[in-house]
């Protein structure tokens, strides 16, 4: 068996697919757009926001396995980086990521006969808006297709978010691309899953969200892997456990829309009215920051910074709440609970299994402010058990790892494919 695996930006859960495929010797080719080698002395002269986007497309892959088109790609990060937004943002503009994604798809569907035919390639792994012509020449080839969806499929959270724009009329602009996306776009979508042999997903509530006709396909669930955990003797928990009498801080990361539920944690604390509770809010605002402040005047913003810092500003919380309506997984749970962090979350975060109930937090339905304040109150009258729960919380996170993802994907498809 052996594979060639397509992906314009390889985050985090390409990585680990892409070492797990790598260790066990069955990746032909990686295909993307920007592979850098950090090393690069020509990456000194660049913008320090154009370098720092570079610096997260390297990879630890032999250079042999990688096969990049980095043109249009560039061109989206460097028109980004000076300003130039209008050619960037838009399905239809020429750099958007629309067209990133379109563009490595042909790329990738004009290698494959000659990968195959070399290699002697037996699949193609591609992600969602990125698959359709490599999987239409797969077939064509008799190679089988196997299909990451990261996020819930179109139809279930279009359905959620347009329920939303009419439940909470003021926060439609911030519901953004579930609802926005081409006719043309949509049916792309539908084509790829059609095409694919086997579904990977990330969670439970990605693969119910699939439509009826795709459960008889091969779905294949692993849960994303987890960052490092903080010492826990380390500052963070330390600080926590001197604030014990000081108001309960609140921690909500994520865009700032309705989408990720940002709307009900702001009612559910109106609910509240009380005054020991403050709310931290980190992540790109989607709307005027006025609209904000209308909506909830007596949240603290906290504005983007690196990962780190990010990670830092964790450990000086003690509540992690994230009310989605849709999700795929979010990886910002991991990582909070890795900081010590309990959670409030939805069974559509696509953390469900995270959720130990009065011990790594609670699960609570969407669109329920009522629910969110019911488990904020108990966290502000039990405040003595935040300890505990913080050592359960990162003991958790801890058994879930990136390896492990990995692995469980290869062994699945190799199990399927009857190699």
């Amino acid at each position: 068996m052996s594979i060639v695996i397509s992906h314009p930006t390889g985050n985090q859960n390409v990585r680990a697919v892409l070492n797990s495929f790598s260790e066990t010797e069955l990746l032909t080719r990686f295909i993307t757009t920007v592979a850098i080698n950090a090393r690069a002395q020509w990456l000194n002269f660049l913008p320090n926001r154009f370098r720092q986007e570079c610096l997260r497309r390297t990879y630890s892959l032999p250079a042999a396995l990688v096969t990049t088109h980095p043109y249009l790609e560039l061109a989206r990060i460097g028109l980004s980086a000076f300003g130039f937004i209008k050619w960037v943002q838009g399905e239809y503009k020429w750099a958007s990521i629309d067209s990133v994604y379109k563009n490595l798809d042909m790329v990738t569907a004009k290698k494959l006969s000659s990968f195959s035919s070399k290699y002697n390639v037996s699949a193609v792994y591609a992600y969602e808006d990125g698959a359709f012509d490599t999987f239409s020449k797969a077939k064509k080839l008799g190679l089988k297709c196997i299909y990451d969806l990261p996020i819930a499929y179109w139809e279930t959270s279009r359905k959620l978010l347009l329920d939303e724009a009419e439940r909470l009329p003021q926060w439609v602009n911030t519901l953004g691309g579930g609802i926005l996306d081409s006719r043309m776009k949509l049916e792309r979508k539908t084509a790829e899953l059609e095409l694919a042999d086997i579904i990977i997903t990330p969670g439970k509530f990605v693969s119910d969200s699939l439509p009826i006709w795709a459960k008889n396909k091969k779905i294949i669930t692993s849960p994303f892997g987890s960052p490092m955990m903080i010492d826990k003797s380390s500052r963070g928990l330390k600080n926590r456990k001197k604030k014990q009498n000081q108001r309960l801080r609140v921690l909500f990361v994520g865009s700032m829309g309705q989408r990720k539920g940002l709307g009900d944690l702001f009612n559910a604390i109106k609910l509240l009215n009380c005054s020991n509770i403050e709310l931290v809010v980190l992540g790109a605002m989607l709307d005027r920051s006025d609209f904000y402040r209308k909506e909830f005047p007596d949240f603290t913003y906290e504005i983007g910074r690196p990962h780190k810092q990010v990670l830092e500003l964790m450990q000086t919380c003690d509540v992690f709440c994230l009310p989605s309506i849709v999700e795929g997984r979010a990886l910002v749970m991991q990582e909070a609970m890795s900081q010590g962090l309990p959670l409030i979350i939805t069974p559509n975060t696509g953390g469900d299994d995270l959720i130990l109930e009065e011990q790594t937090g609670f699960l609570v339905p969407i669109r329920s402010p009522q629910a969110i304040a019911e488990k904020l109150s108990w966290f502000l009258d039990n405040r003595s058990k935040l300890k505990e729960m913080s050592v359960l919380a990162q003991e958790h996170a801890g058994t879930y790892t990136w390896e492990k993802y990995g692995m469980n994907i290869v062994s699945e498809i190799k199990e399927s494919l009857c190699y």
